[in-house]
Formats: structure tokens, C-alpha cells, sequence
């Protein structure tokens, strides 16, 4: 009979943080000294003109070159460029820490969920301007009426696996990204929760939500994601779903 010989224990699954990027120089050193030992830093360029992307690379990042404008298309480009199990999202302008991903990552290596979303503490003055508030209230309430998701916020903080967000089969290229994840994650039926994580005022101003008006129309724009149909459902895994 042969020896038993103990069992090796399993990888550690890879993860790749994907961090849009537009003139975010003075931001980068902070937000990539964050990132938790192992993982790889995805920065997205999307047209800088302040030298972002050879700071990214001097603090070890991997620059991937997006040259259509919009915060989907960055986001999606990380995406496609990643080939980790978990892709990790988070802004660069140093108002989210990444090293909170951590606990984001384990839950969905475990199977306790599908998909991680941070919800924001404002942590010190203008961390969360009204305006920003106001567009992401409002925003969580259409959420709950197309998808009976109860959410508080819908923050770009945020874990997956690659293979499953690739199935969602995402289309929108603009301000409406993180919320078409969010309806098309629902109507596949993945479990999605919450974590809370602190939220600090930025470094710079900000490219979407910095005005009333930029705020709105955000806003405006993610009306069309809400007002898509329902896709067939599929799993977690992109299979079709039993309902």
C-alpha cells in the first residue's frame, strides 16, 4: 500500500486590482504603496497629460493605454487585460484604500459571495459632497425597483472573478459601468454584498462627480443601464441558470 503523503495545499488564487486612471500624478504613490503584497496593479491610462503613467510604472504598476474616453471603457480594459481569478476595481485618486480589497477577495474565494461592493463612509470635510450623495441615493433607489436590490451605495470599490464578470458581458463604456455590472450581476442571480470601508476626500478634482451638473448627468446616463430589459440569467460561472 502505498505512503500517504500530505496534500499540498491549494494556490493562492491571483488577483489583479483594476485603477482607471486620468491625471491622477499625485495620487498614484499613495494608492499603489496600498496594494496588498502578491496582487497586481492594473492602471488603466485614458489620456493623461500629467505623466500618470510613468509614475505608475516607477511604483511597479502595469499601465494598460485605454484611448477612448469614458470611465467604462478604462474599467473594461483592465478587465480584458487582466488574466487573475479575482479582479479587484478601485479609483486612484486616493479617496479608497485598496488594501481593504482583502476581506472583498476572501469572501468571494470562499463562495460566501459573487460579487464585493464597498459602501462608503465619508471620513473628514468634502469627503462626499451633497451633490455626489444625492446622485447615489437616488441611484440606489432606481436600483431597487428594476432589481429589488437593497443597496446603500454603489461605490467603485469592488471584487469579482474575472471569468464571471467577463460573462456579464458588459457594454456600457461610460459613468453607467459599475451599475450595469451591479443589474446584470442581479438578474444572473449572483449574491452580492456590502462591506463598509472609509472614503476620504480626493486627491484633485474629480472627472465625474465633481459638479451638480456632472453629477446628473451620471445620473442621466445610467438611466439607459436601468432601463435594459433582462438579459437570460446565468450564473456566477456564466452558465444558464435554473429558474
Amino acid at each position: 500500500m502505498p505512503p500517504d503523503y500530505p496534500s499540498l495545499p491549494a494556490p493562492a488564487p491571483s488577483v489583479d486590482v483594476v485603477l482607471p486612471c486620468l491625471d491622477e500624478a499625485a495620487a498614484l504613490p499613495w494608492v499603489l504603496a496600498r496594494i496588498p503584497d502578491g496582487w497586481r496593479a492594473l492602471v488603466v491610462d485614458n489620456g493623461s497629460t500629467d505623466g500618470s503613467p510613468d509614475v505608475a510604472r516607477s511604483q511597479g504598476a502595469t499601465v494598460v493605454t485605454e484611448p477612448r474616453r469614458g470611465f467604462g471603457a478604462a474599467c473594461h480594459a483592465g478587465l480584458l487585460a487582466s488574466d487573475a481569478d479575482v479582479v479587484c476595481f478601485c479609483d486612484c485618486d486616493a479617496s479608497l484604500d485598496p488594501g481593504l480589497l482583502t476581506p472583498f477577495v476572501q469572501d468571494v474565494v470562499a463562495g460566501r459571495a459573487d460579487l464585493v461592493l464597498g459602501r462608503r463612509r465619508p471620513q473628514g470635510r468634502g469627503a462626499f459632497p451633497v451633490h455626489a450623495r444625492a446622485g447615489n441615493l437616488a441611484l440606489a433607489g432606481m436600483l431597487r425597483r428594476r432589481t429589488g436590490l437593497r443597496l446603500h451605495d454603489l461605490g467603485p470599490l469592488r471584487a469579482a472573478r474575472r471569468t464571471s464578470l467577463l460573462a456579464l458581458d458588459l457594454t456600457d463604456r461610460r459613468s453607467g459601468y459599475p451599475l450595469q455590472m451591479v443589474v446584470r450581476a442581479a438578474d444572473a442571480g449572483w449574491r452580492i454584498e456590502e462591506r463598509p470601508v472609509p472614503y476620504r476626500p480626493r486627491t484633485g478634482k474629480s472627472k465625474v462627480t465633481g459638479t451638480w451638473r456632472g453629477t446628473w448627468q451620471a445620473v442621466r446616463d445610467m438611466r439607459a443601464v436601468l432601463a435594459e430589459k433582462p438579459r437570460p440569467a446565468l450564473t456566477s460561472h456564466g452558465e444558464a441558470a435554473s429558474r
